[in-house]
Protein backbone atom coordinates (compact mmCIF):
# COMPACT_ATOMS: atom_id res chain seq x y z
CA UNK A 1 0.00 0.00 0.00
CA UNK A 2 2.89 2.34 0.77
CA UNK A 3 4.43 1.65 -2.64
CA UNK A 4 1.18 2.40 -4.44
CA UNK A 5 0.62 5.52 -2.34
CA UNK A 6 4.10 6.82 -3.21
CA UNK A 7 3.53 6.15 -6.90
CA UNK A 8 0.12 7.87 -7.02
CA UNK A 9 0.03 11.16 -8.87
CA UNK A 10 -3.46 12.14 -7.69
CA UNK A 11 -6.18 11.07 -5.22
CA UNK A 12 -7.93 7.80 -5.86
CA UNK A 13 -9.19 4.58 -4.38
CA UNK A 14 -7.66 1.13 -4.50
CA UNK A 15 -9.91 -1.85 -3.87
CA UNK A 16 -8.36 -5.15 -2.79
CA UNK A 17 -10.13 -8.38 -3.57
CA UNK A 18 -9.55 -12.11 -3.28
CA UNK A 19 -6.40 -13.25 -1.52
CA UNK A 20 -5.43 -9.73 -0.48
CA UNK A 21 -8.70 -9.36 1.42
CA UNK A 22 -8.29 -12.87 2.85
CA UNK A 23 -4.85 -12.01 4.21
CA UNK A 24 -5.82 -8.62 5.61
CA UNK A 25 -8.96 -10.03 7.25
CA UNK A 26 -6.89 -12.98 8.53
CA UNK A 27 -8.95 -15.88 7.27
CA UNK A 28 -5.99 -17.09 5.17
CA UNK A 29 -2.24 -17.19 5.81
CA UNK A 30 -1.11 -16.89 2.19
CA UNK A 31 -2.09 -15.95 -1.33
CA UNK A 32 -0.50 -16.42 -4.72
CA UNK A 33 -1.32 -12.92 -5.92
CA UNK A 34 -2.81 -9.55 -5.06
CA UNK A 35 -5.89 -8.56 -7.05
CA UNK A 36 -6.84 -4.91 -7.09
CA UNK A 37 -8.94 -2.30 -8.82
CA UNK A 38 -7.96 1.37 -9.09
CA UNK A 39 -10.49 4.17 -9.40
CA UNK A 40 -9.47 6.07 -11.39
CA UNK A 41 -6.63 4.18 -13.04
CA UNK A 42 -3.38 6.13 -12.88
CA UNK A 43 -0.49 5.65 -15.29
CA UNK A 44 2.00 6.38 -12.51
CA UNK A 45 0.66 3.47 -10.45
CA UNK A 46 0.46 1.14 -13.44
CA UNK A 47 4.12 1.91 -14.18
CA UNK A 48 5.08 1.23 -10.56
CA UNK A 49 3.37 -2.17 -10.46
CA UNK A 50 6.20 -3.97 -12.28
CA UNK A 51 8.78 -2.78 -9.73
CA UNK A 52 6.48 -3.61 -6.82
CA UNK A 53 5.82 -7.10 -8.18
CA UNK A 54 9.55 -7.77 -8.43
CA UNK A 55 10.46 -6.27 -5.06
CA UNK A 56 7.65 -8.08 -3.23
CA UNK A 57 8.11 -11.27 -5.28
CA UNK A 58 4.37 -11.39 -5.75
CA UNK A 59 2.05 -11.30 -8.71
CA UNK A 60 -0.20 -8.23 -8.79
CA UNK A 61 -3.26 -8.39 -11.02
CA UNK A 62 -5.76 -5.76 -12.06
CA UNK A 63 -8.85 -7.82 -11.35
CA UNK A 64 -12.13 -7.27 -9.53
CA UNK A 65 -15.50 -9.01 -9.29
CA UNK A 66 -17.12 -6.55 -11.73
CA UNK A 67 -14.97 -8.01 -14.51
CA UNK A 68 -16.53 -11.44 -14.01
CA UNK A 69 -20.08 -10.76 -12.80
CA UNK A 70 -22.33 -7.70 -13.09
CA UNK A 71 -21.49 -4.92 -10.64
CA UNK A 72 -23.86 -4.87 -7.68
CA UNK A 73 -25.43 -1.47 -7.09
CA UNK A 74 -23.86 0.31 -4.13
CA UNK A 75 -20.70 -1.83 -4.07
CA UNK A 76 -18.53 1.25 -3.44
CA UNK A 77 -20.48 2.16 -0.30
CA UNK A 78 -20.17 -1.41 1.04
CA UNK A 79 -16.41 -1.54 0.41
CA UNK A 80 -14.78 -1.69 3.84
CA UNK A 81 -12.16 1.00 4.49
CA UNK A 82 -8.61 -0.21 5.20
CA UNK A 83 -6.44 2.90 5.37
CA UNK A 84 -4.77 5.79 3.56
CA UNK A 85 -1.33 5.96 1.98
CA UNK A 86 -0.37 9.16 0.22
CA UNK A 87 -3.31 10.37 -1.86
CA UNK A 88 -4.88 6.91 -2.03
CA UNK A 89 -7.54 5.37 0.15
CA UNK A 90 -7.57 1.58 0.33
CA UNK A 91 -10.67 -0.55 0.69
CA UNK A 92 -11.77 -4.16 0.48
CA UNK A 93 -13.91 -4.56 -2.62
CA UNK A 94 -17.50 -5.19 -1.47
CA UNK A 95 -17.57 -8.61 0.17
CA UNK A 96 -20.96 -9.46 -1.34
CA UNK A 97 -19.50 -8.97 -4.82
CA UNK A 98 -16.45 -10.99 -3.85
CA UNK A 99 -18.64 -13.81 -2.50
CA UNK A 100 -20.79 -13.99 -5.63
CA UNK A 101 -17.76 -13.88 -7.90
CA UNK A 102 -16.16 -16.72 -5.95
CA UNK A 103 -19.38 -18.76 -6.00
CA UNK A 104 -19.59 -18.33 -9.77
CA UNK A 105 -15.97 -19.46 -10.20
CA UNK A 106 -16.55 -22.42 -7.91
CA UNK A 107 -13.01 -23.47 -6.94
CA UNK A 108 -12.55 -25.23 -3.59
CA UNK A 109 -10.48 -22.37 -2.16
CA UNK A 110 -13.15 -19.89 -3.29
CA UNK A 111 -15.81 -21.85 -1.40
CA UNK A 112 -13.63 -21.80 1.72
CA UNK A 113 -13.31 -18.03 1.30
CA UNK A 114 -17.09 -17.62 1.00
CA UNK A 115 -17.60 -19.69 4.14
CA UNK A 116 -15.01 -17.56 5.96
CA UNK A 117 -16.84 -14.37 4.89
CA UNK A 118 -20.07 -15.81 6.29
CA UNK A 119 -18.42 -16.95 9.55
CA UNK A 120 -16.75 -13.56 10.06
CA UNK A 121 -20.05 -11.76 9.47
CA UNK A 122 -18.76 -9.98 6.37
CA UNK A 123 -21.73 -11.25 4.36
CA UNK A 124 -25.15 -12.54 5.31
CA UNK A 125 -26.59 -15.45 3.37
CA UNK A 126 -29.95 -13.81 2.68
CA UNK A 127 -28.28 -10.69 1.34
CA UNK A 128 -26.04 -12.77 -0.96
CA UNK A 129 -29.19 -14.32 -2.42
CA UNK A 130 -30.81 -10.88 -2.73
CA UNK A 131 -27.82 -9.43 -4.58
CA UNK A 132 -27.70 -12.47 -6.86
CA UNK A 133 -31.37 -11.89 -7.76
CA UNK A 134 -30.52 -8.26 -8.62
CA UNK A 135 -27.70 -9.20 -10.99
CA UNK A 136 -29.32 -12.31 -12.48
CA UNK A 137 -31.14 -10.39 -15.27
CA UNK A 138 -27.78 -8.96 -16.41
CA UNK A 139 -25.91 -12.28 -16.59
CA UNK A 140 -26.52 -12.49 -20.35
CA UNK A 141 -23.82 -9.81 -20.68
CA UNK A 142 -21.27 -12.34 -19.38
CA UNK A 143 -21.25 -15.19 -21.92
CA UNK A 144 -18.80 -17.28 -19.87
CA UNK A 145 -21.45 -17.61 -17.13
CA UNK A 146 -24.14 -20.26 -17.26
CA UNK A 147 -26.97 -18.53 -15.32
CA UNK A 148 -28.79 -21.73 -14.23
CA UNK A 149 -25.53 -23.24 -12.91
CA UNK A 150 -24.69 -20.00 -11.11
CA UNK A 151 -28.16 -19.93 -9.52
CA UNK A 152 -27.82 -23.55 -8.38
CA UNK A 153 -24.41 -22.79 -6.85
CA UNK A 154 -25.78 -19.77 -4.95
CA UNK A 155 -28.75 -21.81 -3.69
CA UNK A 156 -26.49 -24.72 -2.71
CA UNK A 157 -24.09 -22.57 -0.68
CA UNK A 158 -26.65 -20.21 0.79
CA UNK A 159 -29.15 -22.96 1.57
CA UNK A 160 -32.76 -21.95 2.03
CA UNK A 161 -31.89 -18.42 3.18
CA UNK A 162 -34.27 -15.77 1.92
CA UNK A 163 -33.39 -12.12 1.28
Amino acid sequence: MRGLGKAASSPGRVYFTGGASALLMKWRDSTIDVDLKMVPEQDSILRALAELKERLEMNIELAAPDQFIPAIDGWEDRSLFIGVEGPLSFHHYDFYSQALSKIERGHARDMKDVNAMIELGLVRKGRVVEYFLHIEPELFRYPAIDPPSFRRAVESIMGSEQP
